[in-house]
């Protein structure tokens, strides 16, 4: 049983493809926690209408407040961050899960256009990805252009994400790609919730459990599964804006939190 925590403001159709793909290729039974930052568009009422569990914020809270008042609701030990803009692949759960474990992994990621298994990949799928996505967006956004771009960008789905199964079933990488981040209670007791002051949460988290793997030695580092692909829009949604966050006067640079020789374990990262 997992508990699957999604914040959102708005972006009704892709909120749609987002759980229809969610529920048909989530092999785990699960509860779908959503916490809606203020949308208008019906977002919170269609959560809603599917079964989720709906946090309805009268204002628009960062991710990492968002993401807490998930854990403060969910009912089961392991945990999914996920963005409501993206699309997960068959059976990505029990993938993603069996290959934590293979790898002794209470936090992790999965894989995607941002990061790949090598940096010649990755800039390969990027510019791809850039040209269909700027092709069909001339179109407008909606949920008929959401299913073209995919479709485009990858043909058949299923196979697509069979063979990366396949070709790197149980291979990882030390790193992140913050729009799917899973993870253990017992991770959470050890690294703690997410850092409220931080915007940048995905680089604050792998931060701090690489900082507990070098002075305690309890936990891994944050993963990359690279036999896990989903697909990200990458911002493609937000072209609308959002309201400024509630909390923004608390926010501080993710500079402000960690010295320069701390952050050059992400610099190694991307080498």
């Amino acid at each position: 049983m997992i508990s699957i925590i999604t914040a959102v403001h708005n972006q009704l159709a892709m909120n749609q493809l987002f759980f229809e793909k969610l529920k048909q290729y989530t092999h785990h039974p699960f509860e779908l926690i959503v916490i809606d930052n203020a949308s208008t568009d019906g977002s919170a009422d269609y959560f809603a209408s599917v079964g989720a569990a709906v946090i309805r914020n009268p204002l628009n809270y960062s991710y990492p407040v968002s993401q807490n008042q998930g854990i403060a609701l969910a009912k089961y030990d392991w945990l999914v961050f996920i963005n409501n803009d993206i699309i997960v692949s068959p059976d990505w759960g029990r993938i993603l899960l069996e290959s934590m474990q293979a790898n002794h992994l209470e936090v992790a990621t999965v894989c995607g256009i941002e990061q790949l298994e090598n940096a010649q990949v990755t800039k390969k799928t990027k510019r791809r990805w850039q040209l269909i996505k700027n092709l069909v967006s001339l179109f407008g956004i909606s949920y008929r252009t959401l299913v073209l771009m995919h479709k485009l960008m990858y043909g058949n789905w299923e196979r697509y994400c069979a063979r990366r199964n396949q070709l790197f079933k149980h291979q990882i990488k030390e790193g992140f790609v913050g729009n799917t981040v899973v993870m253990h209670r017992d991770a959470i007791e050890k690294i703690g919730l997410w850092d409220e002051r931080i915007q940048g949460a995905d680089f604050d988290l792998y931060m701090r459990s690489k900082t507990r793997a070098l002075t305690v030695g309890d936990i891994r580092p944050v993963h990359i599964c690279l036999d896990v692909f989903v697909h990200h829009y990458i911002r493609l949604t937000v072209k609308g804006g959002y309201p400024p966050f509630a909390d923004k006067d608390k926010l501080i640079p993710f500079q402000n939190k960690w010295k320069p020789q701390e952050l050059e374990v992400l610099q190694e990262l991307n080498k």
